[in-house]
């Protein structure tokens, strides 16, 4: 995985001796001002040159890379990278900037960046280098681990270090802190993009409960891995189920963390791992079917945030459940029609195998009752409704508590994973009903993001629970600038500052 250094300075922009020099701008603004204002007037004048003569305006994505005379500046390059108007700027705004700056870097083979930091924004220093950081950290990354050669039209080289510069009076100490939780919340969304780009002959259950073990081993997490006998001896018949049809064996994955104290109730975060998803006996269609290596983002992103919450040390008690699993066609799969008892007792009427990671969730959300948790929250590429209705720009948001839904919304809008809540009305829990068992595994095509939420809610009765359904965020074509089409780590950023969020620190 590739790695960025981070460090932070107050000392003048004209000083950072970097390969290239960023200086974010916003548009409509005619005169530079602070860093940008120092650097043109030892330029003689070429930034407001570019700007006067509109090759460069400020609107987001918008570049203008400059070349200073010897000992004009220190830098090598300038860049100049557009914000859009400042008035609508946020984090996410400047993350783009981030991974505009890292893109035009790569094509130059600058290995080293220097980001000047805008002030007089309303977002506080730590804020604004946490979104720096951020930024530059997922757009360095690219999984390569399976080429034997670079692409044809890759990287001219790699960005490995990231200065950030303060200006204006920004508080440096916040300024490291910001920059280290960015740094520590990009990279486990790295290892979430990692583990998912990892191809399902590859990342199978057991290879998943290994990362967690190495895992850790690293971050002093307590690791359990319950394989076949220990699920059939936990009554775990979801799970087991949607393993009849594979070769490859099924895994549940506990991770514990424990820093807030003795008897506090902990926050527990679930992630589906179906580490390949054909359908089953209801197959896919065949076109794109090589993207189901991906229905284990839910599980990659819980191992990730489960190893930033470790790094942080943050003061919370916080466990990972990961229920792992293949689900493909055979002569003993499971059939349209099969009647399974769950780990929490209640029998479901199988009526589309595809419909299988709500069973795996299900034997998850009861076996978390056992922690008596202060919360629980489930990530999952649960539906392809879920995609029809937000598209790839919203997760789906659901649950049976207000003020976790809220709270979970609002760590969306902080990091740029946005979601969007969906109701769980009781108008829609017929369509569940089965005439055979206690409710049946899918309500049918229409609200089915909604019906599926309303099946895990079934499972979920004891404590206050959310359900974010990325099907459609966790691997997309179009992104913005600081991630690549394919595995987008979704939601890893968005738990850990909800985690920080509850234990004080965010």
């Amino acid at each position: 995985m590739q790695r960025v250094s981070i460090s932070v300075t107050d000392a003048p922009a004209v000083q950072a001796g970097v390969a290239l020099l960023v200086l974010p701008w916003f548009e409509g603004e005619a005169q530079p001002a602070g860093a940008a204002a120092e650097v043109d007037a030892r330029m003689g004048g070429a930034i407001r040159a570019v700007v006067g003569r509109g090759d460069f305006t400020g609107r987001n994505d918008d570049v203008a890379v400059l070349y200073p005379r010897e000992g004009e500046v220190q830098a090598e390059r300038v860049l100049l990278v557009g914000l859009g108007p400042r008035q609508q700027f946020d984090a996410e705004r400047l993350r783009r900037a981030a991974g505009v700056a890292v893109r035009q870097a790569q094509r130059l083979g600058a290995p080293g960046l220097g980001v000047v930091l805008p002030v007089g924004t309303g977002l506080d220093a730590a804020r604004l280098a946490q979104a720096a950081a951020e930024g530059v950290v997922l757009a360095a990354w690219e999984f390569r681990e399976l080429r034997t050669r670079p692409r044809e039209g890759g990287p001219r080289g790699d960005v490995s270090s990231l200065l950030l510069i303060a200006d204006g009076g920004l508080d440096r100490a916040a300024l490291e802190r910001g920059a280290r939780v960015g740094e520590i919340a990009a990279r486990a969304e790295n290892l979430a993009r990692e583990l998912a780009a990892r191809p399902s002959n590859l990342a199978t259950p057991t290879y998943l409960a290994g990362v967690a073990e190495e895992l850790g081993h690293a971050h002093g997490l307590s690791v359990t891995v319950l394989d076949r006998a220990a699920i059939e001896a936990e009554g775990m018949g979801g799970l087991l189920a949607v393993a009849r049809g594979t070769q490859e064996e099924p895994r549940f994955i506990i991770l514990e963390y424990s820093r807030g104290g003795e008897g506090v109730a902990p926050l527990v975060l679930v992630g589906k791992g179906v580490t390949f998803d054909s359908g089953g006996i209801s197959l896919k269609p065949a076109q794109n079917m090589e993207d189901m290596k991906y229905d284990m983002s839910g599980a990659a992103a819980v191992l990730g945030a489960l190893s930033a919450i470790a790094e942080l040390e943050l003061p919370v008690n916080a466990v990972g459940l990961i229920p792992s699993s293949e689900n493909l066609p055979s002569g003993t799969a499971l059939k349209p029609g099969d009647v399974i008892r769950t780990h929490l007792g209640k029998t479901v009427e199988v009526v589309n195998t595809d419909a299988e990671g709500r069973l795996l969730l299900a034997d998850a959300l009861s076996y978390a009752r056992r922690y008596r948790p202060a919360a629980v929250v489930d990530a999952a590429t649960l539906t392809g409704a879920c995609a029809i209705a937000l598209g790839h720009h919203a997760i789906g948001l659901m649950g049976n508590d207000d003020a976790l839904v809220a709270s979970i919304r609002e760590a969306g809008e902080r990091t740029g994973e946005r979601c969007w809540q969906l109701p769980l009305w009781d108008e829609y829990r017929p369509q569940l009903d089965s005439e055979v068992a206690d409710l049946k595994n899918t309500g049918g095509r229409p609200a089915g993001t909604i019906t599926a939420g309303l099946f895990l809610k079934e499972f979920a009765s004891d404590y206050p629970w959310a359900h974010l359904d990325i099907a459609g965020t966790a691997y997309r074509d179009e992104v913005p600038p600081y991630l690549r089409k394919g595995p987008t780590g979704v939601p890893t950023r968005l738990l850990v500052e909800w985690v920080r969020t509850r234990a004080g620190v965010a």
